[in-house]
C-alpha cells in the first residue's frame, strides 16, 4: 500500500500557546495556523485564549483582538467587515469561508484557522492569490462589444434580461470555491476553477455583451472547463450561497448547443 508523507519542512509543529486573561469568564480557545516562509522553520499551529466578553462576535473580531492585543505578527487579510469585498476568506473548522460572517458560536469549541488551502503561503492567513486573479483576468470580465454605443443613452436591458445575472453578480471573488475544489487542487495550472468559470458565464449571460461566441471558444478546453467533475464543493462552500457548478453546467450546455 502507498504510504504518502508530507515532507519534514511542510509538517505542521506545535506553537506558542497564549493563556486566557486573568479572571476572564467565556474563554475560547482558538488555534491558528502561522507560517512566515523568511524564517525558514517549519509552519506552526499557535494556541490564543480569548475572553468571549471582550470580544465582538464574529472570527474576524477573535482575530483582530489577538492581533490588537495579543500578537501583532499574526498577519491576514481583511477590510469590509460586511461579506462584500472577500478580504478575510480562509479555511475556518475546516470549511473555506468568510471570517467576518462567520459567528462564533456556530463553530466547534475549539476553532481551527487555515489559510485557504492549496494557494502558496505569503505569512500565516494570507495566501498568495495572484494566479487566481491572473485567471479571472484572462477571460475579460468586462462587456466588449462590436457596435457604437447608442449616443444618446447607455446600453439598456429589459428586466428579464437583467434576471438572468442573479445569481451571477454577487460573486465577490472570494475564491472559497475554487480553493474548495479538488479538480482545481489538482489543475489549477490549467483548469480555471469554479468562481473564474461562473463569472465568465456572468458575461456570456449579459446581454449587452457582443462576443458571446468568442468566449465560449476560449472555454472549449479540455482544461479550463472540462476538468469541473461536480463534485458540488464550490456551490457547497460559497457563503454568498451562490451556485457555481449551475453557470458551469450552462456553459456546457450552451457549448452543447451551438453544436446542433
Amino acid at each position: 500500500m502507498a504510504d504518502f508523507n508530507l515532507p519534514e519542512n511542510s509538517k505542521v509543529k506545535p506553537g506558542k500557546v497564549w493563556a486566557a486573561p486573568v479572571g476572564a469568564k467565556r474563554v475560547k480557545r482558538i488555534e491558528v495556523y502561522r507560517y512566515d516562509p523568511e524564517s525558514g522553520e517549519n509552519p506552526r499551529l499557535d494556541v490564543f485564549h480569548i475572553d468571549l466578553d471582550r470580544c465582538a462576535p464574529m472570527v474576524l473580531d477573535a482575530l483582530l483582538l489577538i492581533k490588537n492585543e495579543i500578537d501583532p505578527t499574526l498577519a491576514f487579510r481583511r477590510s469590509c467587515r460586511e461579506g462584500v469585498c472577500g478580504s478575510c476568506s480562509m479555511n475556518i473548522d475546516g470549511h473555506n469561508t468568510l471570517a467576518c460572517t462567520k459567528a462564533m458560536e456556530d463553530c466547534s469549541e475549539v476553532i481551527r484557522i487555515y489559510p485557504l488551502p492549496h494557494l502558496p503561503v505569503v505569512k500565516d492567513l494570507v495566501p498568495d492569490m495572484t494566479h487566481f486573479y491572473a485567471q479571472y483576468a484572462s477571460i475579460k470580465p468586462w462587456i466588449v462589444t462590436q457596435t457604437p454605443p447608442p449616443a444618446d443613452r447607455e446600453r439598456l436591458q429589459s428586466k428579464e434580461e437583467r434576471s438572468k445575472l442573479d445569481g451571477l453578480v454577487e460573486c465577490i471573488l472570494c475564491a472559497s470555491c475554487s480553493t474548495s475544489c479538488p479538480s482545481y487542487w489538482w489543475n489549477g495550472d490549467r483548469y480555471l476553477g469554479p468562481a473564474v468559470l461562473l463569472q465568465s458565464y456572468r458575461w456570456i449571460a449579459d446581454s449587452r455583451d457582443e462576443t458571446t461566441g468568442e468566449r465560449l471558444d476560449e472555454l472549449e478546453d479540455p482544461f479550463k472547463l472540462y476538468r469541473c467533475h461536480t463534485i458540488m464543493n464550490c456551490t457547497d462552500t460559497c457563503p454568498k450561497g451562490l451556485n457555481p457548478a449551475k453557470a458551469i453546467a450552462e456553459i456546457k450546455k450552451l457549448l452543447v448547443e451551438r453544436q446542433k
